[in-house]
């Protein structure tokens, strides 16, 4: 077994390590078997420590988010983080939570779907804020509530932003993260149809029409979208956004196994919309041993 380490520095390997959660590293896992990409990160920087502080993939991957948790909160800790809470605190039987909703010409980090609408951006310690505040402007023409998930210390940096966007912070111990409310969002009542309209799938925009006219217009494909538009601008705001729930509760979903996943690995789960069975099969081939 070749066990050769090369020498990177502490940020290279944590940025490098950033990488691991990705649909590059871990999808080729879930497709073929194929490890090869969380080989290199292993001969990279932790060859040594096979045998020592991990044995097979899935131990790797768990000392990887543990070394990212402690050191290096990157996009995918937080999303992680703020996936387990929204599990916890609003279940998964009348829930939808789905990762990158686009939102006009912006994508919301991840939204809820459940009584109400609600999107989160994250902004963590790496992050700027540009195009910050159009993103939020786009949210809350379509969702009931919009937060902006951060850091604790970076709280009062974004309570300045916009007064109608709620807070949630990322706050730390020795063992583990966690999410805490600092400001709840104001409820928004409207909704812009010509941001909804882009935000939502052909299928959905007609079904909507169906269900509050009982009918789709006569009219052909090409005036399809802007027709359906014009109706829809009609439905009162409360019942539109009720059918948009109902819309957006039948997209398929692996939500409803998500907490039976490996809890590092719950994000990465949701993004690619793993089912049980595809888990199984990922869960089997990660617990196989390294032999680099």
């Amino acid at each position: 077994m070749s066990r050769v380490q090369f020498s990177y520095n502490q940020e290279q390997k944590l940025q490098s390590y950033s990488s691991v959660f990705s649909r590059m590293s871990l999808y080729p896992v879930v497709e073929k078997n194929d490890c090869s990409q969380l080989d290199v990160k292993i001969r990279r920087f932790d060859s040594c420590k096979i045998g020592k502080k991990f044995s097979s993939y899935l131990d790797y991957l768990k000392f990887v988010y543990a070394e990212l948790r402690k050191n290096y909160r990157c996009e995918y800790i937080y999303k992680n983080t703020l996936l387990d809470s929204l599990i916890k605190e609003f279940g998964t039987d009348n829930s939808l939570i789905v990762n990158e909703f686009r939102v006009g010409s912006s994508v919301a980090d991840m939204v809820l779907f459940n009584g109400t609408s609600r999107a989160y951006e994250i902004k963590t310690e790496l992050d700027s804020n540009k195009r910050l505040i159009g993103q939020l402007s786009d949210y809350t023409k379509i969702f009931q509530e919009s937060y902006i998930v951060t850091h604790e210390s970076l709280v009062e940096k974004y309570e300045k932003v916009n007064e109608a966007i709620g807070i949630i912070a990322l706050t730390e111990n020795k063992r583990k993260l966690s999410l805490e409310k600092v400001r709840p969002a104001f409820m928004n009542e409207k909704m812009d149809v010509n941001i909804l309209m882009r935000s939502i799938r052909t299928n959905e925009y007609k079904n909507i029409v169906q269900a509050y006219y009982g009918s789709l217009p006569n009219v052909n494909s090409f005036d399809m979208f802007e027709t359906c538009k014009v109706m829809i601008d009609q439905i009162p705001s409360k019942i539109l956004h009720d059918l948009f729930l109902v819309e957006m509760k039948m997209r398929k979903s692996n939500n409803a196994f998500l907490d039976k996943f490996q809890q590092e690995l719950r994000h990465f789960c949701l993004n690619i919309n793993l089912n049980k069975a595809q888990y199984e099969v990922f869960s089997k081939r990660l617990n196989n041993l390294i032999t680099i």
